[in-house]
């Protein structure tokens, strides 16, 4: 296995945790059931109108990058989907400041933001967006037992995920995390399954990191039609 460029072994995922977490569908169902209603944070609802703004000149589909990290992959997908809209969300600004482009290169159907996806979802949500993709690329795989509430689809704000729509990809190089999210969109009434992913072309940081050092990628997509 090839070793990352400091020559350290490449990272892998470990866990005290072999197994679909046995409170997995007792979180789901919770959440389903009721409504988070956190406060917003002021930035996030002020990144939210500028999103709003933003396509206001734009009546194109919507994809939104959750957790965009330098904005490479939102870029990539503005790339591939010039007919549409993109949107990068990132709760670091460092990671954000980090975006490069190619100065040769026109690429203008596509924003990063500064937000939380916490309030973030949960705002499109109430304002009736239909999303027309939604990726969620490498997150925080949180691997601990005791920190489900904080992996995607162990959060309050799943639900706002599923009201958003579209075709939801989640990515990681940590196998049961994907497991864990087909699952709680199956619980939801989705059709999902946890498959292996083997990129032709990498469009994140993480992705080309995991595919060079030879680890085993995840996805698992699902069509959610509308919203819930």
């Amino acid at each position: 296995m090839k070793k990352r460029s400091d020559n350290s072994p490449p990272r892998e995922v470990t866990s005290n945790q072999s197994d679909l977490h046995p409170n997995l569908a007792t979180t789901v169902n919770k959440h389903l059931r009721h409504r988070f209603q956190k406060p917003y944070a002021d930035h996030n609802i002020e990144a939210f109108k500028q999103a709003c703004a933003w396509l206001a000149e734009r009546p194109s589909p919507i994809i939104l990058d959750s957790f965009c990290g330098t904005g490479e992959s939102s870029r990539q997908l503005a790339r591939q989907f010039p007919s549409a809209v993109v949107i990068g969300v990132d709760k670091s600004a460092a990671r954000l400041q980090r975006h490069q482009v190619q100065s040769d290169e026109i690429v203008d159907n596509y924003l990063l933001l500064r937000a939380d996806v916490d309030d973030f979802w949960r705002l499109a949500a109430e304002a009736n967006w239909r999303l027309q993709q939604h990726y969620l690329l490498y997150p925080n795989p949180w691997p601990k037992s005791a920190q489900l509430q904080y992996r995607v689809h162990g959060s309050a704000v799943f639900p706002a995920l599923l009201q958003l729509g579209g075709s939801v990809t989640l990515r990681s190089n940590w196998k049961l995390y994907v497991e864990e999210f087909a699952t709680a969109l199956t619980l939801a009434g989705y059709k999902a399954l946890a498959r292996p992913y083997l990129p032709e072309k990498t469009i994140t940081t993480f992705e080309r990191k995991y595919h060079l050092a030879e680890q085993a990628l995840w996805e698992c997509r699902c069509a959610i039609s509308s919203g819930s």
